[in-house]
This record gives C-alpha cells, sequence and structure tokens, in this order.
C-alpha cells in the first residue's frame, strides 16, 4: 500500500518554511553518529545538535546537547527528580518515533510525541545542523531561531565527552 503522507524530513521543512526560519539542506552519505554526521555535512563537530531518546523513569524523553558533549544523567536525575535514566534501546527508539539510530531531530512535538529538553550547550551556538529524520539528510540552521521555535525546558545536562565518544564510538550508558 502506498502513502502519500510527508517523511520527517518534509514535515520539519514544512514547519521551518511556515514559521519563516532560514535553513539550509543537505543530502549526504548514511551517518549512524554525531562524528560521521559532521564529517559528512564538513563542519566541526561543536555545532551538531545531537538528540537523544532517553527514559527517565517510566516515560521516553528527548534530550538535544552538543554533539560535542554526552549527556549527564545525575544532572537529569536532580533537575527531573527521577531515579531511573538510560538510553532507549534501538527497538524502543523506532517504537517511539519511527527511527533508527543517527536519525533522530532535534524536534518534540508536533514533530516527534515526546516532551523535549534542551542543554544549555545549544544556547552558545550561532549555528546548529542535525539529521532530520533520515540518516541522509541533514538541516543547518541558527541555533536562536530554533531555540524561538522550540517548546521546551533548557537546562544544563551536558558533560565534557571522551575522545573515543568525539570519534564516534556509541556510549550506551546514561
Amino acid at each position: 500500500m502506498q502513502t502519500d503522507a510527508p517523511t520527517l524530513f518534509e514535515r520539519i521543512r514544512r514547519l521551518l518554511r511556515e514559521r519563516d526560519v532560514p535553513f539550509m539542506t543537505m543530502h549526504h552519505a548514511e551517518t549512524r553518529t554525531s562524528a560521521d554526521s559532521a564529517s559528512a555535512r564538513g563542519e566541526a563537530l561543536e555545532m551538531g545538535a545531537k538528540a537523544l531518546v532517553v527514559k527517565i523513569d517510566d516515560r521516553f524523553a528527548l534530550f538535544v546537547l552538543s554533539a560535542a558533549l554526552r549527556l549527564d544523567a545525575a544532572k537529569v536525575r536532580e533537575r527531573l527528580d527521577v531515579s531511573r535514566v538510560r538510553f532507549a534501546t534501538p527497538d524502543e527508539l523506532r517504537e517511539h518515533t519511527g527511527l533508527p539510530p543517527g536519525a533522530v531531530p532535534p524536534f518534540g512535538r508536533p514533530i516527534l510525541p515526546l516532551d523535549l529538553y534542551v542543554d544549555a550547550s545549544i544556547t552558545r551556538l550561532d549555528r546548529m545542523a542535525f539529521n532530520a529524520g533520515s540518516q541522509t539528510d541533514s538541516i543547518t540552521m541558527r541555533a536562536a531561531d530554533y531555540l524561538a521555535l522550540v517548546e521546551a525546558d533548557i537546562f544544563d545536562f551536558a558533560e565534557a565527552a571522551s575522545s573515543e565518544e568525539q570519534t564516534g564510538e556509541p556510549h550506551r550508558t546514561a
């Protein structure tokens, strides 16, 4: 059965156009990690906006931070007053977003049905780039435009990443 439903990438582009947000798109080789995406886009890793689906206690939420950093579970537990924090498994990621690892965009509702938390590192960026619903399509836009567009709880939940994490090795524990 063929469907004419717009892809997530198309829905994000439509949202940005409707809100008159300037952006650029890029089609590139398939990427699964933030480091691979930055390399494919020819940009610094710090410019990437990494979107992580995380299970906090019994619910899933979306956390967005600079791709050069990693999520600090202790900060999340303290701020949100939860006891358990872990990354979604690939199956849970697909169940809650319909996407494979490396394709999750930094948008909660209305794009993805998840509460959105944005790390303060994003507020320090001039421009940000992210995979936009696929492992082969990226969007670059001003970080200030992104922050004005989304409804998010913004707080400091990131910490420095190890060199292995910055080069693309997956980090599975929160």
